[in-house]
């Protein structure tokens, strides 16, 4: 299977994110709905049916946020299919530890995302993956602490 291009991983890590943002903006609409429905009228001081329900519109509302401004970043994000000399925001990294490859990309969003049939998984700069190996070349060995735990990986390509 040929490698997956960076416009393509684009594209897909932009429709997986507006899906998520439709589902997401779907369910706030149900449940702010839901918080000033007139059943959800408390019938006694311990009956927090509604304040919950706000609890949980809010918490929607601030995703919806977080949602919108990594499809913005991710929508202005320059792609281009060069050779890298270093890990920045844009590259396409794979990386082998304990002899087997794993290709990242590093976006502005989305991390977590697994792309091109699940051979590619997405990394912002915020997670410590990305953190330990953003400005690092090809064939350099690096030192990651990743969920507590220490990893050696090497850079092998950065496209």
């Amino acid at each position: 299977m040929p490698a997956p291009t960076k416009h393509a991983l684009q594209a897909e890590l932009l429709a997986q994110l507006r899906a998520d943002l439709a589902t997401l903006e779907r369910a706030h609409r149900a449940t702010c709905e839901g918080a000033t429905h007139e059943e959800a009228k408390p019938e006694n001081d311990k009956d927090t049916r509604a304040l919950e329900q706000s609890y949980l519109a809010r918490g929607q509302a601030a995703r919806i946020d977080e949602l919108r401004a990594s499809i913005a970043a991710l929508s202005a994000l320059p792609i281009l299919d060069l050779h890298a000399p270093r890990v920045v925001l844009g590259a396409l990294v794979t990386l082998e530890e304990g002899g087997e490859e794993s290709t990242l990309w590093l976006a502005p969003g989305g991390g977590g995302a697994r792309l091109a049939d699940r051979t590619v998984q997405v990394v912002t700069p915020a997670s410590p993956l990305a953190r330990g190996l953003i400005g690092k070349q090809e064939g350099e060995e690096v030192e990651l602490v990743v969920a507590g735990k220490t990893r050696t990986v090497q850079v092998v390509r950065i496209t």
